[in-house]
């Protein structure tokens, strides 16, 4: 008698857990953890296969840490696209030894596809801690369009989000918001690296990285997105960079570079920056600007704010450090506000104002 009380209770839970992953699914949800049994084990086979049997799920994380030892991909094909979403608490991370170049989540990192008609192309990586441990690449964005990374925080990161190449035409229409980035501080690190065009970039902090924002594409709106320069090496100081725009045609609107010696770096001329603030607040470097212009300056700067914190001037401190060989722009400044003005020592700028 004992015996069959048992067996119907365990019949019964069995019944339960059943009903209540069956109920999940329904929903368009799938706990990650219906597929690990040990989180002291790498968990990089078991999230590849939940991703792989799931399709238009959303693979869901409790808190935890999770091990990869290889980087997890999603589809971009539409039909078989899941959304990854992390509790607050739910951490991945790389195993030791990581060897990698690709970034730890790959999204649209398999099956790509060029669509924005068909549901299922709107997929998304929400939340969670994502934790390279310094050795790591942290989201790429592979293929695919209208991407989504949000609310999310990527700690200790060699990139911390690269945008490839999108499928149409190299157009990726991704969008990131509400994402916080730390780097490792090694002279190669970038917070966000963006080869595809046509993104959007939304209230960003961007801590401990050599280049807060590196844009090798057109297209590109950023809007209240904050570098802060974190490393205590001055050897590479000098080379610190908030922004680094390659193309020109781009936008930014209340983008705030927080101590990096170079705040913008315009390598093709043009750019469209509004309201857009640089600040320094100790004397490290040689230099200070606010704009450095390697061709002829072609950018558009209106409302711009400069500030350079009281007995805190190094040597050089100019809203503009441009190519004596091509200062023959046609761009222009327009009611700049100076903090400290007292502290400039070069006056480039002022043929561009207008």
């Amino acid at each position: 008698m004992h015996t069959t009380k048992l067996r119907l209770i365990a019949v019964a839970i069995a019944a339960m857990l059943i009903s209540g992953l069956a109920q999940a699914q329904d929903k368009g949800f799938v706990n990650v953890m219906d597929y690990i049994t040990d989180l002291t084990k790498d968990a990089a086979p078991a999230i590849q296969k939940a991703i792989d049997e799931n399709p238009n799920r959303v693979i869901y994380f409790p808190d935890g840490k999770y091990i990869l030892s290889a980087p997890i991909m999603t589809p971009a094909d539409p039909s078989k696209s899941v959304c990854l979403e992390l509790s607050n608490y739910a951490i991945i991370r790389p195993a030791k030894g990581w060897n990698h170049d690709e970034a730890m989540i790959r999204l649209g990192g398999k099956d790509p596809f060029n669509t924005i008609l068909v549901p299922g192309s709107n997929y998304y990586l929400q939340g969670g801690v994502i934790d390279c441990d310094g050795v790591a690449k942290g989201i790429s964005i592979d293929s695919g369009r209208e991407t989504v990374i949000r609310d999310t925080s990527i700690k200790n990161a060699l990139i911390g989000i690269h945008i490839k190449k999108g499928a149409n035409n190299n157009s990726s229409d991704a969008d990131v918001h509400d994402v916080n980035i730390t780097g490792n501080m090694s002279k190669d690190c970038i917070g966000v690296l963006v080869e595809g065009y046509d993104n959007t970039f939304t209230n960003m902090r961007i801590y401990r990285c050599q280049i807060g924002v590196m844009l090798c594409s057109d297209g590109n709106m950023l809007r209240n997105i904050h570098p802060l320069y974190g490393s205590s090496d001055d050897e590479i100081y000098d080379d610190g960079c908030g922004f680094v725009d390659k193309c020109g045609n781009n936008w930014f609107d209340y983008c705030y570079s927080d101590q990096c010696a170079t705040a913008f770096v315009i390598e093709d001329g043009g750019g469209t920056y509004h309201n857009c603030f640089a600040y320094w607040y100790s004397n490290r470097g040689k230099k200070h600007a606010a704009f450095r212009s390697k061709g002829p300056f072609n950018a558009v700067v209106t409302n711009f704010t400069m500030g350079v914190d009281k007995n805190n001037a190094t040597t050089e401190n100019v809203i503009l450090d441009e190519n004596p060989d091509t200062a023959k722009g046609t761009g222009c400044f327009q009611n700049i506000r100076l903090r400290q003005p007292q502290h400039l020592t070069s006056d480039a700028h002022k043929k561009y104002v207008r």
